[in-house]
């Protein structure tokens, strides 16, 4: 007898559907995803917050000794500064004057800056302000850092193209209050603080023009010409043209963003795969006793105790050697399931927690986990800040009963609408 031909499973309504969908229609949809919402909203809030807050600690515990690493005491002098800037093109605003004076000013506004971007306080605006600080401290001494400054240095740049202010900000808040003013009919407030914001940046920008031959590379002017004028449409097109335009300017942003998160992704995937496989290269992390030798370094014990006490277990360092590598090699290859990839992501949180412990190096643990914090699971990051929120406003008794606080009923309303949790990239 023949062998009964199996009875083919019939497939579903929306595999069937996705099967007979042309090519262009897939494709416009694709192109609608990418451009029609900023991916990656919560993500976006806590890598703005972890660097900003990263690097105004950083700006904070240096100030006693602020000339000495960027200032005129510093070993690395203006002229050697001067000569090294004239070769690479680094841009930094410090090398206009020499001044004492000037010194504090530049120094002074990028501690506000961070301030205000760390709480999200007109942030387009000042994330520019706070990329000019950290571009012009980090490249007035190059070599002041201890690895997390070039993590610091790309996000800066990053955070300028990302709409990192949609939740956990005073942006998203003023937004929620124009609002419900629109709503109830009210007459949208007249906003003073824009313009005049726009206006100062715009005086610097011609200074820094004016000073282009010691201001770095071209490209550096350009952006910031581009991104001051990308404003200045931005606020002309949402006043007098909210139709058509704005919804053009709303597709560009949402691209860029989403761009620069991935982007984000693919140099964090790419600074661990790295570390990773030249890891496996050295024969210290192949008989895994790599971990030994940092706990023994003067320069890198801050609890000597206790890097003792962990060094003296030779089976503990063992494993800690061999688990560094692994999860470093294998992260990357994880990004698509996400029970693996939030495990790991855990384990290399810990791991820098674990570094900025035992090697006293708090500055590139804390930038490295802000820069992690982008694979970070939504639900995770909407339930943290849930719970912030009432901690918040617990302590500070504001809270009437019966009622949600704002980003909770976003939330609501957002599901209510039938759009679900907010999208991410991954996670």
């Amino acid at each position: 007898m023949s062998a009964p031909v199996p009875t083919p499973t019939p497939m579903s309504a929306p595999t069937r559907a996705r099967a007979r969908e042309p090519f262009d229609r897939r494709l416009a949809r694709a192109v609608q995803n990418v451009t029609g919402r900023s991916l990656g909203p919560y993500q976006s809030a806590i890598v703005r917050i972890g660097f900003s807050l990263t690097w105004l600690l950083f700006l904070l515990r240096e100030l006693p000794h602020r000339h000495q690493l960027y200032g005129s005491e510093s070993p690395w002098s203006w002229g050697m500064a001067e000569r090294l800037i004239a070769d690479n093109r680094a841009f930094t605003v410090l090398m206009w004057s020499d001044g004492r004076i000037w010194f504090e000013i530049v120094y002074g506004l990028a501690v506000l800056s961070t301030a205000l971007l760390l709480v999200g306080w007109r942030t387009r605006a000042v994330s520019v302000v706070f990329m000019v600080g950290v571009l012009s401290l980090q490249n007035r001494a190059v070599f002041v850092g201890d690895g997390g400054d070039n993590v610091l240095h790309l996000a800066a740049i990053y955070l300028v193209l990302t709409r990192c202010s949609q939740v956990w900000s005073l942006d998203a808040r003023r937004m929620a209050r124009e609002d419900r003013a629109a709503r109830a009919g009210e007459p949208p407030r007249r906003d003073l603080t824009g313009p005049l914001l726009w206006t100062v940046l715009g005086g610097f920008l011609v200074a820094a023009t004016w000073f282009s031959d010691v201001s770095g590379e071209w490209w550096t002017l350009l952006l910031l010409w581009v991104l001051w004028l990308g404003n200045a449409l931005w606020w002309l097109v949402r006043r007098y043209a909210p139709g058509e335009p704005r919804t053009l300017l709303d597709a560009l942003a949402n691209l860029a963003h989403n761009a620069t998160l991935l982007v984000l992704m693919a140099e964090v995937c790419l600074i661990y795969a790295t570390a990773g496989w030249y890891k496996i290269q050295g024969s210290r992390w192949q008989d895994g006793t790599a971990l030994f030798y940092p706990l023994h370094l003067d320069y890198f014990t801050p609890w000597p105790a206790l890097s003792e006490l962990l060094a003296a277990g030779g089976i503990m360092v063992m494993v800690l050697t061999y688990g560094t590598v692994i999860v470093q090699v294998a992260f990357p290859f994880t990004l698509f399931n996400r029970k693996v990839k939030n495990a790991l992501l855990v384990a290399m949180m810990l791991e820098h927690a674990g570094i900025a412990l035992l090697l006293g190096l708090p500055i590139f643990s804390m930038a490295m986990i802000s820069a992690d914090a982008v694979f970070l699971p939504t639900v995770f990051l909407m339930a943290l800040g849930t719970r912030v929120t009432r901690v918040r406003d617990r302590l500070l008794r504001r809270t009437p009963e019966g009622t949600l606080p704002e980003q909770r009923r976003a939330d609501g309303e957002r599901r209510a609408d039938g759009e679900g949790a907010p999208r991410t990239l991954v996670g």
